[in-house]
């Protein structure tokens, strides 16, 4: 590892699974016994924001209840840590990693504690309701909806993401499907920029096969590990 001096790191649903917070969606399809299309969509949005901001709210007291496990709070004590570059690309919309100790981290598919306010397009930290329709701090205007990244929306900073990726020395996913893109398509960009790449995942992922490296195991075990690695 002497030779490491910037590392990206992809994080999924599998690092945040150990501390309560079930993953994206199930094998049936559902996410929380929701259709994803009900739930996840623009569209889904349009039929019925009754039920997708009601859904949110109840992901939000969720994500207030967890606490972040060994895995994010190994993060951030490299964060804090590492002199070199580093990101931390996160697919969950839960605000574990920061919890843990982490600041260098870029939420792609947004954050389940921010709202958007599509009037006048501010965002703000929110940890209460959106049932009853509350007016946006900024403008006034009655707009707001959850700040996620839905189905047939481009995630965020994607720009950033390549640029890290392509001047990065190593990258590292965690926890991940390596079923959704673009997320799913970092290691072959990485690869093919010369990156090392390494997977920490409880099983397999349909991307395992791209990765110089996979260590099976659960994300609290295997994390503190390679961090320990890392710094040592």
């Amino acid at each position: 590892m002497r030779d490491i001096r910037n590392i990206v790191i992809l994080t999924g649903a599998g690092i945040s699974a150990e501390s309560g917070l079930r993953t994206f969606r199930a094998e049936d399809g559902l996410w929380e016994d929701h259709p994803v299309e009900e739930v996840a969509t623009p569209e889904g949005f349009a039929r019925d924001p009754d039920l997708v901001q009601r859904f949110y709210d109840e992901r939000r007291a969720g994500i207030l209840a967890a606490r972040p496990n060994a895995a994010h709070e190994a993060l951030g004590r490299l964060d804090a840590s590492w002199e070199g570059e580093l990101l931390i690309v996160t697919q969950n919309i839960d605000d574990l990693h920061e919890r843990g100790g982490a600041d260098r981290v870029l939420h792609m598919h947004g954050e389940a504690l921010s709202v958007w306010c599509t009037a006048c397009d501010a965002r703000h930290r929110w940890t209460g309701t959106l049932r009853d329709g509350p007016p946006c701090p900024s403008c006034g205007q009655v707009a707001m909806r959850p700040d996620i990244v839905w189905f047939g929306e481009m995630p965020y900073q994607m720009d950033r993401i390549f640029h890290a990726l392509s001047g990065a020395d190593l990258f590292l996913s965690i926890g991940t499907s390596g079923a959704v893109y673009p997320a799913a398509g970092f290691v072959q960009h990485a690869r093919e920029s010369g990156v090392r790449t390494l997977e920490l995942n409880l099983e397999t992922s349909l991307g395992s096969r791209l990765f110089d490296e996979t260590r099976l195991g659960r994300a609290s075990e295997l994390v503190p590990l390679w961090v320990d690695e890392v710094l040592g």
